[in-house]
């Protein structure tokens, strides 16, 4: 297995397949090939190409998507890409800090001690501003694998300045199992780091939304932050 997720990550050492993954994987959604091409500066065709070795590696997942008039000349589905939802990591010398992991959160959860977990997550949070003193939020974030982005939807109580939200949990694995104990560590974790940056803890508020981190902090009124991005049609 650990030959095989080295292989798949090896095909990134390519700065096309780079640059192609890392525009499916920002978007959030799914991505068509003109629009991954226009995105990396390549042709259609190559972006193609690429874009289907990583499917066979496992890092992206395809699909299609229906044109939206139906019909005669309606034109056919175009091929959509987008990030595979299983993870590849090596390690070198091998290391299973997951099966601890997991541990840990049992023994946590046969005490019950959720409260003394999530005190511990908020001082854990605060250590980890000490190293990114004047920093955003966002930046921090964004270093730990959270991939932020603004959404100024203006969501039903969340205020004239929307949302930071967090694509990707650092501790998805984890969550399935503990989902509860993690999210709850989770936003701790983020309202220390608040905490420690100088910034108000409660900005962080357990907000779960399908395939995204459970995390989300209030953004000031008038943020120069830029928005998700969304796909077009191919």
């Amino acid at each position: 297995m650990r030959e095989e997720h080295l292989e798949a990550l090896s095909l990134l050492h390519d700065p096309v397949r780079r640059s192609l993954y890392e525009a499916v994987a920002g978007s959030g959604g799914d991505v068509g090939r003109a629009e991954a091409a226009e995105a990396t500066g390549v042709s259609r065709t190559l972006a193609g190409h690429h874009l289907d070795r990583l499917v066979e590696a496992g890092l992206l997942e395809s699909g299609f998507r229906q044109p939206e008039r139906r019909g005669p000349g309606s034109g056919r589905p175009a091929k959509v890409y987008r990030r595979a939802s299983g993870e590849r990591s090596v390690s070198l010398p091998p290391r299973d800090y997951a099966v601890l992991a997991s541990v840990l959160a049992g023994v946590v959860d046969a005490l019950g001690a959720e409260e003394k977990a999530e005190e511990v997550a908020r001082a854990a949070g605060a250590r980890l501003a000490r190293g990114h003193r004047g920093e955003p939020v966002e930046a921090v974030l964004a270093e730990r694998g959270y991939e932020p982005y603004a959404d100024h939807a203006g969501d039903a109580g969340v205020g004239a300045g929307g949302r930071l939200r967090l694509r990707n949990c650092p501790f998805h694995a984890l969550s399935q199992e503990h989902p509860l104990l993690v999210c709850s560590m989770n936003l701790a974790l983020c309202q220390g780091l608040l905490e420690g940056l100088g910034d108000r803890p409660e900005r962080a508020e357990l907000d779960p939304r399908p395939g995204e981190c459970c995390v989300s902090l209030a953004l000031p009124p008038g943020s120069a932050l830029p928005p998700d991005s969304k796909t077009n049609e191919d």
